[in-house]
């Protein structure tokens, strides 16, 4: 937990200028890329989803240890070559997992949440899935076990590996020729976010595109074939949270109600998609049928609630950056309820950035989980007055701003979701 969460001291800021930088070439060559609210949405996304990591709120059903435990031929001393191994290894696995996550039913809510920003670009890389509780892909790392690959070895790769595929997740970088054939490349990957029925569940592999070219999935951006980015059913909302059990909820609602046992069982591992056929008739799902002139969800709001949007991603950030930083001085009960305070946070203003009633009371909850966490501290934020002065204060009056300013935007401000057509 402290190790990985001190590496992401130094990821985070590292994505965050590229991401920069990124925005400032595209108003440079005149090419838009980024909507404030879609990218608002993504970090918070991305804040989720690293928070879940550090904390470990996963259930790992078979743990790579094990594996290699008990089925490597050979236990091998670390050298390079098992590095390199290890790389391609996970990138194997990878290609797989990904795969999978697109073409079942049930495993297509853990990856709903990369696809779902209408837009593509640095920033919408790191919507990675908060819904991903259990661990049961670990199984396509037997070959790496059965080779005696270490454990030390995995923990060092898979990070490189996961944080590589950063890059790609951008419209300014053109094909780059003969790298076109090895790499994924941006080119390769706006393939795989596009919803044209041409592009749809093609180019899954996250590293070596040999992949999707070995297993048929292999698809070349077309000049006269411009991407369209998003789901067929698009999410309509900001929240990372509603975007993350959207489908989930949808096939649990399926279920309870087909009249086959047998649709209530097969649902689950059926097509991603694919719903019983009387369920279908009874209560239908609008997927878009005219893509290209599909118009994007957008919130129209004032300059004002845009700051407001705005510095509540990046004080949650800091939090999240302050708890990091801190966390092998705070118990682990405390920790796990400064993460809810995050995701209650996160979940309180990117509903208001949708004009929903629910954001204030995430706003409410956020208030009473921050005073009980000061209460429990002898009302000290986790030791922040010996760094700033008057720190405790600062979040406290944080808190309070926050709430008071969201019934404001709320009942005098509100934002209004509308649908906005690029041109």
């Amino acid at each position: 937990m402290e190790e990985y969460a001190a590496i992401l001291n130094y990821a985070i800021p590292f994505f965050l200028v590229l991401i920069a930088i990124e925005y400032g070439a595209s108003c440079f060559m005149h090419f838009r890329v980024n909507r404030l609210f879609d990218t608002i949405s993504s970090l918070s996304s991305g804040i989720t989803n690293v928070i879940k990591d550090v904390l470990g709120l996963s259930v790992v059903i078979v743990s790579y240890n094990w594996l290699v435990t008990h089925l490597a031929f050979v236990h091998l001393e670390s050298t390079v070559l098992m590095y390199v191994l290890a790389f391609i290894g996970i990138d194997f696995a990878g290609y797989w997992v990904h795969r999978w996550s697109h073409v079942v039913n049930v495993f297509w809510n853990r990856h709903i949440i990369h696809h779902s920003s209408e837009e593509f670009n640095l920033s919408c890389a790191l919507r990675q899935s908060v819904s991903e509780i259990f661990a049961i892909f670990t199984f396509t790392y037997i070959p790496m076990a059965l080779l005696g690959i270490p454990t030390s070895v995995i923990a060092v790769v898979a990070p490189i590996q996961l944080f590589a595929q950063f890059w790609y997740h951008t419209r300014l970088i053109n094909k780059m020729g003969w790298l076109e054939y090895i790499l994924v490349t941006p080119s390769h990957h706006r393939v795989h976010h596009a919803i044209n029925p041409l592009y749809m569940d093609k180019n899954y592999s996250q590293i070596f595109i040999i992949w999707d070219k070995l297993f048929g999935t292999f698809q070349p951006e077309l000049d006269n074939e411009p991407p369209v980015y998003g789901v067929t059913r698009a999410v309509h909302t900001w929240n990372p949270w509603l975007i993350n059990y959207q489908h989930l909820w949808l096939l649990i609602k399926d279920a309870w109600r087909t009249s086959s046992w047998k649709d209530k069982l097969r649902i689950w591992f059926m097509p991603t998609g694919w719903r019983p056929a009387d369920v279908s008739v009874k209560y239908p799902v609008t997927y878009s049928q005219d893509i290209y002139h599909r118009p994007k969800y957008e919130t129209k709001a004032t300059f004002v609630f845009k700051v407001w949007s705005a510095a509540q991603l990046v004080i949650t950030m800091l939090l999240m950056m302050y708890l990091f930083n801190n966390i092998g001085e705070i118990p682990f009960s405390q920790i796990l309820l400064y993460g809810i305070f995050l995701f209650v946070s996160i979940f309180a203003y990117t509903s208001l950035m949708d004009g929903n009633i629910i954001g204030i009371a995430g706003e409410v909850v956020k208030m009473g989980i921050g005073l009980f966490l000061l209460y429990i501290n002898g009302f000290q934020w986790f030791g922040i007055d010996s760094m700033i002065p008057n720190g405790t204060l600062i979040v406290l009056s944080y808190m309070m701003i926050s709430l008071l300013s969201a019934l404001y935007f709320y009942f005098a401000d509100r934002p209004v979701s509308v649908e906005w057509v690029e041109v």
